[in-house]
């Protein structure tokens, strides 16, 4: 989702930050890489002494990861043991010094924490308490991050697929494996990195950060970098610098009409079948639009030894992709499915119904960047009107444009 709440003075000098997560991302790792790209440290820190939390002090330090520089954000603050509820977390914020949009913002991040947090413990969001991530330091880490993003005019954020390591770490509840079940939650939908990384890499703070605020994954978006900040995380790794890496700059929308939603970010799913027969292909892809498919489409090929072949492409939300991969290992002959992460545009649209001369018409109105709109009316409701009165599809068509058109 866009994290913006407010509108932009030039429609096509959006802010937008691109969160590359080559080494994960946890709350520090982000505080940090947003300071390093200026966020001003002392408004953060007066704004998080308002929270009411006993002496916690921001520290920065530059430090080297592999040979690259990076700031390093340490919370420092008395020892403490308690564990908050959600709405304990929202008081507190409710009584800050923090504007609306900084409120709003740390909020959004909690709320998908404490969601996921119940799920995993079959708890509800009301009675759900946090351990570490009701801790002083993950707090003044989700506020900072929050407070931050405000500061730096930030509208829109968008991220690299996220890698989560593996292994083992130690939590309140005992011993679990990499990612953590929180965390798996919250990356639940969101495209993973593969890792050989034996380490958490992606905490259940940064995986929360990017679940309630990120509008898309994968390669950059088209933008004017500006500023480049780099947020060190506390563990050195042997493999890669532990780094996150986060720039900064204005989305080059130059090209974008007006009234898009851009930047939705789908997969494409393409296999190429040569002994699979028609009547399977057929029906996959009738289970396929079932399951929720965006779109499903066939391509006449040639392939090796010069045998015509069927290349089956199936688009769709990156929440389905297992689940529609599973159709198509189940349901034709293939071994192998290519992914592919794309952005899209899409009109706005709406469902409508129109009365025609041969009953309602049900259909789309898609709303045209010049402002005007179209309408498309839906083939079973014209077909089912052009049976029921006797008269040519051709004809509900047309009757159901004009009625739309008066």
């Amino acid at each position: 989702m866009a994290i913006t709440n407010r509108s932009s003075e030039n429609e096509f000098d959006m802010k937008v930050a691109y969160f590359d997560c080559a080494s994960g991302i946890s709350g520090d790792m982000t505080l940090g890489a947003l300071i390093d790209a200026g966020a001003p440290l002392a408004t953060i820190q007066t704004t998080l002494e308002s929270l009411g939390l006993p002496q916690v002090r921001l520290q920065t330090a530059e430090v080297k990861k592999n040979g690259f520089r990076a700031t390093q954000l340490t919370v420092e603050h008395p020892p403490e043991h308690a564990h908050r509820h959600l709405h304990h977390i929202t008081d507190m914020i409710d009584a800050s010094q923090m504007n609306p949009r900084q409120r709003d913002l740390a909020k959004q991040i909690f709320t998908k924490l404490g969601e996921a947090e119940a799920k995993v413990h079959g708890s509800t969001l009301r009675k759900v308490h946090f351990h570490e991530v009701g801790a002083v330091d993950s707090i003044s880490d989700i506020c900072g991050v929050a407070i931050a993003l405000d500061l730096l005019n930030i509208e829109r954020i968008h991220a690299s697929p996220v890698p989560t390591g593996h292994g083992f770490i130690e939590i309140a509840h005992g011993r679990c494996s990499v990612p953590a079940p929180a965390t798996a939650e919250l990356l639940k939908g969101i495209p993973l990195a593969a890792s050989s990384v034996e380490a958490e890499l992606t905490t259940p703070t940064g995986a929360a950060i990017l679940a309630a605020l990120s509008s898309g994954f994968g390669p950059m978006p088209a933008m004017r970098v500006e500023t480049i900040g780099y947020g060190s995380g506390q563990r050195n790794l042997e493999q890669q610098p532990n780094i996150l890496r986060v720039m900064i700059g204005s989305a080059d929308d130059s090209n974008t009409p007006n009234g898009l939603a851009a930047n939705e970010q789908v997969v494409l799913l393409e296999t190429n079948l040569d002994d699979t027969s028609g009547e399977m292909i057929g029906h996959c892809a009738g289970l396929l639009w079932e399951a929720g498919a965006l779109d499903v489409f066939t391509t006449a090929i040639a392939m090796k030894k010069n045998r015509p072949g069927v290349q089956l492409s199936v688009l769709c939300a990156t929440a389905d992709v297992q689940k529609l991969e599973a159709i198509l290992f189940l349901e034709t002959t293939t071994l192998g499915v290519r992914r592919s992460l794309l952005g899209r545009n899409v009109l706005p649209r709406n469902q409508q119904i129109i009365e025609t001369p041969y009953g309602n018409v049900s259909g789309v109105i898609a709303q045209l960047p010049d402002g005007q709109s179209r309408f498309s009316p839906e083939f079973e409701s014209c077909r089912k009107a052009a049976l029921e009165q006797k008269v040519s599809l051709a004809q509900v068509y047309d009757a159901a444009r004009r009625a739309f058109a008066s």
